[in-house]
């Protein structure tokens, strides 16, 4: 009976401590993110640090932008969809090469956004010029498109 005991108080043990070592690992993946929020979902935490998601924009930060009438290219994308997947690696390495900059907005994490901006799905650039909106593309398109749209409607940095 005591072996029994003692296992299981060892199991208790064993689970509790996976429990707080996986707990630490998120709160530390998740301490001064660029979504400057802590309770992230899984897909967006496993992007952290990829390199092709590192120009997120909050909503705050998209808002003030406008009202201040700034110009800018904003991609909507959505951490767990397939086709922002396949778009962001082709997207990002083609806007530094034309040097354009490319604020990033995740749908899966800002939802608001999809009705605020009139996203109907993803990915979906708009240029934004004076505050409005002059220009979208939605969804996956070869690279040689997109070259196309962000020079005729993007703003270099």
């Amino acid at each position: 009976m005591k072996k029994v005991i003692f296992f299981l108080v060892f199991i208790i043990i064993l689970f509790a401590g996976v429990a707080f070592l996986s707990n630490m690992q998120k709160e530390k993946a998740v301490e001064g993110n660029l979504y400057e929020k802590e309770d992230l979902e899984p897909e967006t935490m496993e992007i952290l640090d990829d390199p092709n998601y590192q120009n997120i924009i909050v909503p705050d930060a998209l808002e003030e932008k406008l009202k201040t009438e700034e110009d800018v290219t904003v991609y909507f994308f959505s951490s767990n969809c397939v086709y922002c997947k396949q778009t962001t690696p082709e997207l990002m390495p083609l806007a530094e090469e034309l040097d354009v900059s490319i604020d990033q907005y995740n749908l899966w994490e800002f939802e608001e956004g999809w009705d605020k901006y009139n996203i109907d799905s993803t990915p979906t650039i708009v240029q934004y010029k004076n505050g409005e909106e002059v220009g979208r593309i939605n969804g996956y398109k070869e690279p040689e498109v997109f070259r196309q749209w962000l020079e005729e409607y993007s703003v270099s940095k």
